[in-house]
């Protein structure tokens, strides 16, 4: 037995030479001194000794442990320092190097558009009014104009929550609910996200943005509108921008019409971005319906009014030349830089 000692002894130790990391050293440590281990496995048959060899042999085998675990400790203090100085080596900073150049955000032309709107309509003593994006039915539609089996419904695919609840199709509703709670005169604008549901594409998005304003008071006419539209058009894209109005039909209107203004890419001499025209659709407009009036309370016989709408996501591409709408909504920072 006092052979097998001195034989796991030196392969322990000759094994412990060789170790490199601490998951082998816990490896080593198992095989001789576990329970299961070689040197447990000796001691375990120390009762089949005589009385006199038994304290020998024990004395021997503690000894042969200690050196061991004295071994394992030596070695396991050699690889933590080691590990601890290759990581602090591998975290070393120079302080004399220049630090990262922080990239720094830029406005998105969306925001940079709207803001524009926005000051000029309320420099023309608009004021800025806000509602609900998950809206009712009845603001959404029939407030407008718009009853339930209306052709007009179909020409908007719409998000339903329920029978009675829609993600907003326009920012109209804001209309509504001002002129419910409002007396005339009324001169707001509603600038907001809306929702339908539209296939991505690159003149189409599920979300998008609109701006629409309203003026009720006594004796407004088809005038004041064209005024106030042309006045906008010139302020936003300059003095020599020239404008047209051609009818068109809104179930909200009456009449309705769209204005188109020159190109402000080709000065109206014709162009990719308007199609050889030399003019760009801005708008929709109109004298606000006597039943939407009626419906919010007002008395159309004594007062009446203008309504107009912008797709902020067009005017910015217009603006801007840009002919995929997806790229304002991909946060892509080569086309955002641009601005």
């Amino acid at each position: 037995m006092k052979n097998k000692l001195s034989e796991i002894s030196e392969k322990a130790l000759n094994e412990l030479k060789s170790i490199l990391s601490i998951s082998e050293l816990e490896a080593v440590r198992v095989k001789y001194l576990g329970k299961k281990g070689e040197l447990t496995s000796i001691l375990r048959g120390m009762g089949a000794l005589s009385p006199e060899e038994r304290p020998l042999i024990g004395k021997l085998a503690n000894e042969i442990r200690e050196d061991i675990e004295k071994n394992i400790e030596k070695i396991s203090r050699e690889i933590k320092e080691k590990e601890k100085a290759e990581k602090l080596e591998r975290e070393v900073i120079d302080i004399s190097m220049p630090g990262r150049k922080k990239s720094v955000g830029k406005r998105h032309p969306l925001d940079l558009t709207l803001e524009n709107m926005k000051d000029i309509f309320v420099s023309m003593g608009f004021s800025i009014e806000e509602g609900p994006e998950v809206e009712l039915d009845y603001y959404n539609f029939e407030a407008l104009n718009i009853p339930k089996n209306h052709p007009a419904r179909s020409e908007q695919d719409t998000f339903y929550i329920n029978d009675n609840v829609v993600l907003r199709t326009q920012t109209s509703p804001v209309q509504i609910r001002v002129m419910e709670n409002q007396k005339p005169p009324i001169k707001m604008i509603s600038p907001g996200k809306v929702f339908r549901s539209d296939a991505a594409d690159a003149t189409h998005s599920p979300i998008f943005y609109q701006l629409e304003g309203l003026v009720i008071d006594k004796g407004i006419t088809f005038a004041d509108l064209k005024g106030t539209l042309e006045l906008f058009a010139k302020k936003m894209y300059g003095d020599k921008l020239q404008t047209k109005f051609r009818p068109h039909h809104f179930p909200f209107t009456e009449p309705s019409a769209e204005m188109d203004a020159t190109c402000f890419v080709c000065q109206g001499k014709g162009c990719r971005v308007c199609k050889g025209s030399g003019w760009i659709e801005l708008l929709g407009c109109g004298m606000v319906h006597p039943q939407v009036l009626r419906n919010c309370g007002i008395d159309p016989e004594i007062y009446s009014g203008f309504a107009f709408g912008f797709g902020v996501d067009r005017m910015v591409m217009l603006k801007y030349g840009i002919d995929d709408i997806r790229l304002l909504y991909e946060s892509d920072m080569r086309f955002l830089n641009q601005f």
